[in-house]
């Protein structure tokens, strides 16, 4: 990732007002790049694109419906963008038992109409989608899964990121070899880190709970997932996507981003670590209402070590301290712009 390259680049973000789009705009303006964005609004209150600032980033941002094709061409038509990254989605597993059509409708419909308005932009050379590990078909497996295992999904988000996976794979083989624009896609595992206020995500559950006093919920403490800081596979979807627009077919493939195996850790050594860090944390366990969910998700990231020199800087360890940290800076009311750019230079900073 270099300023030399980033600098005056016209960079298009569906989903700049979500958590993940939130850092990656942070991060993006930092290197000196021109960003436009498209998105609905934030879907949580507070929000990290409220309480950094996030609007005044870009250059030109709308809110507007990935599953609105003509809206999504005209906007990035607009804009005349060299790369497109896309991150707009519906991004909960438990939302998707009870909203499937909409989340199959903004993750598959949305990807075709992301892809299309890409297609018919003369501009656009480069172009990642976002989606995420749980677009393999889980096979409850030791082991981390490649790139090249089988797609699949037991319960509707994940089905409509393989479905995402699917259609990303089926435009790059029809209609990449002119090299406009190069696509490929990014897979990356549960993310955590200061701004997310989500529903149904461990860490944002576990500060709610924290704040107001109150014992936190949880599902299955058992379940293991690759836990990592959202800033390292927001640096894989950058150094992605600056490959892709200068090396063209060699980069325009899936990759994954995921953390050390050794970060692969069960939802009951989070809750432990957090009792650490804050003593009188406690937790209970309700299993009453839980629906279908993995119990065991693990990537392998050979491909992005290999080619990309990308790896995982922060250690969960360090990554649940920088979140409980930001935490903190929002609660006694800190520039929360200039905390997070702190700990993007303190995470470019750093090695494992």
């Amino acid at each position: 990732m270099t300023t030399d390259f980033w600098s005056g680049k016209r960079i298009f973000i569906t989903g700049h007002t979500g958590f993940k789009g939130g850092w990656l705009s942070l991060w993006l303006e930092q290197l000196g790049a021109k960003l436009f964005g498209y998105s609905l609004p934030p879907p949580t209150s507070p929000s990290l694109f409220e309480v950094a600032a996030i609007e005044s980033l870009f250059t030109e941002h709308r809110f507007g419906d990935v599953r609105d094709a003509a809206s999504l061409t005209q906007a990035m038509q607009a804009a005349a963008p060299d790369i497109v990254l896309h991150l707009a989605a519906q991004p909960l597993v438990r939302y998707s038992y009870a909203a499937p059509a909409e989340t199959f409708a903004v993750n598959v419909m949305g990807t075709v109409n992301i892809l299309e308005a890409a297609r018919s932009t003369g501009s656009v050379q480069a172009l990642v989608n976002v989606t995420t590990d749980k677009c393999y078909h889980n096979r409850e497996w030791h082991w981390g899964y490649r790139e090249d295992e089988a797609l699949g999904g037991h319960d509707p988000y994940s089905a409509s990121k393989a479905c995402s996976e699917i259609v990303t794979a089926a435009y790059r083989n029809s209609f990449g070899q002119d090299g406009r624009p190069w696509i490929a896609s990014g897979r990356a595992g549960n993310v955590l880190g200061g701004g997310d206020w989500a529903l149904d995500r461990l860490l944002p559950d576990i500060f709610r709970a924290i704040d107001a006093g109150e014992k936190v919920t949880v599902r299955n403490p058992m379940a293991t997932r690759p836990w990592q800081h959202v800033l390292e596979p927001v640096a894989g979807y950058i150094a992605l996507a600056e490959q892709l627009f200068t090396h063209g077919e060699e980069f325009a493939a899936a990759w994954n981003f995921g953390p050390a195996d050794t970060d692969a850790q069960p939802v009951q050594w989070i809750l432990e670590k957090i009792a650490e860090m804050r003593p009188g944390f406690v937790w209970n366990i309700d299993a009453a209402d839980a629906v279908h969910e993995a119990h065991y998700l693990k990537l392998d990231s050979s491909r992005a070590r290999a080619l990309l020199s990308w790896a995982p800087r922060w250690t969960l360890s360090s990554a649940l301290q920088q979140t409980s940290l930001w935490h903190d800076a929002w609660r006694a009311e800190g520039d929360m712009r200039s905390f997070s750019r702190q700990q993007i230079a303190e995470y470019e900073a750093s090695g494992r």
